[in-house]
């Protein structure tokens, strides 16, 4: 079977997203926000999408690249007139003491070689490809009406070629500005050259600003990147995926929308923006988790809109194809239902930093015994409970390792802030707690077998409790953690290093392609017990399987190498990031736990 690649990259500038396909096509732009109906959606469906592209007429071939330490992409067309590039990306830069990131899209065209003649194709719809939008003619553009909001695409190239879809040569740079809501009024070419240069310099000095260790730097470079415009900063969420409906495998049905805040991502997110060293968009992450504690007053949702919405009602599209044929295509998520209480666990490792680095100031947090008190509370609540567990079970529940685990985590994090501010009881409180929750992570542990199972009476076995030896719930130099690695190797692991969640059967079968975050789990536990040589070996592996712009999808099928689920993965760069750092540390200080 042949190998399934995904083929396009990513540009954005933290207020959109948008996919580039290698053929030229804007894939998926959604507007104005990250969870709003597309703009361009052919990755959905190749006629209902839209499109927007810039093709030669005839055969042609393409490349993709990024500029170096960017997010802006450039794809190269060659064809039997000549060959030319196209450059995007989503302008973002200092100005006025604050960023600029207007929902601008801006592509570049300029010839490398020839006399190549291209045919522009600007096609918006919107309401999910259910309206076309009707174009009108300006003297330099062309704005396009039936949205909440007109677009505008403002070129220098004939009103008339784009409107009809005709043939123009390639003499001099041309520049398509497609805007959302606000128009460009400013000079064209000027603008678009200085927002290109600003765009460069900007994403150069964040990454220069990254503390970003030398073992496999180009590839955390670029899922630094890549996480970085997941991040929706008006509010500081971080979503799973910037797609919907990307099936995990053909036919089946776990087709799901991840344009959404999971916070049981919390304590991965940040700790890999840490171990690079970029603190705004920790505390901005901190700020939007913080709004959202203050509202609940019982229990947290495991997933929240971009801007805290709780009702992430769950809808399908029929009129839509879906992604190579493969429907449903689904709009929400109905997992917002779920009971996960690993979630109160998560946000206290999270908040541990703002105690204990002393880059935060955090006798400035004058709310901090109310603000850990009120999250002990909610692991009191729920410690005893069962639950849907990290993978969101739909119709099954259970007393989970993993679920207690972040809660044995979550108060010991509460444990060391409560001595960070001086306050007695609430160490005592979170102490207990902890105990409680060790007590329900035995329950899971099998004596025969020498593995902790994912959940109490369950003989199932699950990637997720390879956290035990990351957490240092189990000590990583012990015979327990070494033996509980053999056995999940053994079960679940694949000989080409890819790892399952589980292999057991769950609301929709059992599952046909691993999950690549536990793949990068499984090195961070090889390196955490000490077995490096293992673990470099199995890094150098996964970075295989990614796609030609150093992309990661959520799913890789173990037969074929394939990429399938919503790409790119936030989840799969995340744990790049921290599967990297874990192996640079032990590089650097061998006797580093």
């Amino acid at each position: 079977m042949e190998r399934h690649i995904y083929q396009t990259g990513i540009i954005g500038n933290c207020a959109f997203l948008a996919h580039v396909h290698k053929n030229t096509n804007i894939e998926w732009l959604c507007w104005p926000r990250f969870d709003s109906s597309f703009v361009f959606g052919g990755l959905l469906d190749q006629d209902k999408g839209g499109s927007f592209t810039v093709l030669p007429e005839g055969e042609y071939t393409s490349s993709q690249f990024y500029l170096e330490n960017t997010n802006v992409l450039c794809t190269d067309i060659i064809s039997s007139e000549g060959s030319y590039r196209i450059t995007d990306f989503a302008p973002r830069f200092n100005q006025y003491d604050r960023f600029y990131k207007p929902l601008m899209l801006i592509r570049k065209i300029e010839v490398l070689e020839g006399n190549p003649r291209v045919r522009i194709k600007c096609n918006p719809v919107y309401n999910y490809g259910k309206q076309k939008l009707s174009p009108h003619r300006g003297s330099s553009h062309i704005e396009y009406r039936g949205a909440d909001e007109n677009i505008r695409l403002t070129t220098n190239i004939p009103i008339n070629y784009v409107l009809d879809e005709q043939l123009t040569v390639l003499n001099e740079p041309k520049y398509l500005v497609l805007t959302y809501g606000v128009p460009l009024e400013a000079p064209l070419v000027s603008t678009a050259e200085q927002f290109l240069r600003e765009t460069i310099s900007y994403w150069r000095i964040w990454i220069k600003h990254s503390s970003i260790a030398a073992f496999f730097q180009p590839n955390v470079i670029r899922s630094a990147l890549a996480l970085k415009i997941h991040q929706y900063e008006d509010t500081g969420a971080i979503i799973a995926a910037s797609t919907t409906s990307l099936s995990e495998f053909p036919g089946s049905g776990r087709n799901w929308d991840y344009r959404y805040c999971w916070l049981r991502d919390t304590f991965y997110v940040l700790t890999s923006l840490n171990h690079i060293g970029h603190f705004e968009e920790m505390e901005r992450y901190f700020n939007y988790v913080t709004d959202i504690s203050v509202s609940e007053d019982f229990r947290y949702q495991p997933l929240y809109g971009i801007t805290g919405e709780k009702k992430l009602y769950e809808t399908t599209l029929d009129h839509l194809d879906g992604y190579m044929g493969n429907k449903p295509v689904r709009i929400g998520n109905q997992a917002y239902e779920h009971i996960q209480n690993d979630i109160y666990g998560q946000v206290l490792i999270s908040l541990l930093p703002l105690y204990t680095d002393h880059r935060f100031v955090f006798s400035e947090r004058k709310d901090s015994a109310r603000w850990i008190g009120y999250l002990l509370s909610k692991v009191e609540r729920t410690i005893d409970e069962k639950d849907a567990g990290i993978w969101e079970f739909r119709n099954i529940a259970n007393t989970h390792c993993y679920s207690n685990l972040f809660q044995w985590a979550g108060c010991s994090a509460a444990e060391k802030m409560a001595e960070a501010i001086g306050d007695e009881a609430l160490m005592q409180k979170a102490a207990d707690l902890k105990t409680r929750a060790a007590k329900h992570i035995e329950d899971c542990y099998d004596p025969v077998r020498k593995v902790y199972t994912h959940a109490v009476g369950s003989p199932h076995l699950d990637a997720s409790t390879l956290q035990l030896i990351m957490m240092n719930y189990l000590d990583p130099q012990s015979d327990r953690a070494k033996d509980h690695l053999i056995a999940l190797e053994k079960e679940l692991k694949t000989p080409a290093g890819l790892f399952y969640r589980y292999l057991h059967s769950d609301d929709f079968g059992k599952p046909k392609t691993t999950f690549l975050i536990c793949s990068f789990w499984y090195v961070e536990a090889l390196a955490c017990i000490g077995r490096l040589d293992d673990a470099i070996r199995e890094f150098e592996s996964l970075m295989q399987y990614s796609n030609h712009l150093l992309l990661f999808s959520e799913d890789v099928d173990e037969e074929t190498g394939s990429q399938w689920g919503n790409f790119p993965q936030a989840y799969s760069h995340v744990g790049l990031m921290n599967a990297a750092y874990r192996i640079a540390i032990k590089l650097d200080r061998p006797n580093f736990l």
